[in-house]
């Protein structure tokens, strides 16, 4: 159902790249479906058959971030944390980041990079893993 509005978190993949979870959102996604969302990685989390080094979550495709999506994810960052877990934000739009500070939304916990790949070498996977350049509660 591509291009159509959000899907029950079912439908949102939770791919499995090794020990790191990868989550890709696109378009928009309703309130109900970020929640479903929500438990559902931090399920994949303690069920996953090797312990899990961080969650990805790839926004590259969604256009607007609400204060509701904005503290969805930084309640993933929270449970994954507690569950021994780091989360990178990937793919922020520049307005993305604008509403996000006009919101004064700080995502505590959450640590942001440009893309996959990036946010893959911050969880030390993947070629140039270096250390993550804001440590977690920083943000």
């Amino acid at each position: 159902m591509s291009g159509l509005p959000a899907t029950p978190a079912s439908s949102v993949p939770v791919l499995a790249l090794g020990d790191v979870l990868l989550v890709t959102l696109q378009g928009e996604l309703h309130d109900a479906t970020a929640e479903q969302l929500q438990d559902h990685i931090s399920h994949r989390i303690a069920h996953h058959p090797v312990p899990v080094g961080g969650v990805v979550i790839d926004i590259s495709g969604v256009e607007i971030v609400d204060s509701f999506l904005g503290r969805i994810l930084a309640e993933i960052a929270a449970n994954a944390r507690l569950l021994a877990t780091r989360t990178v934000v990937a793919g922020m739009r520049p307005a993305v980041a604008i509403t996000l500070v006009e919101l004064g939304l700080t995502l505590p916990g959450l640590v942001t990079a440009l893309d996959v790949d990036r946010a893959l070498s911050l969880l030390g996977r993947g070629p140039g893993s270096a250390a993550p350049a804001h440590p977690e509660g920083d943000a």
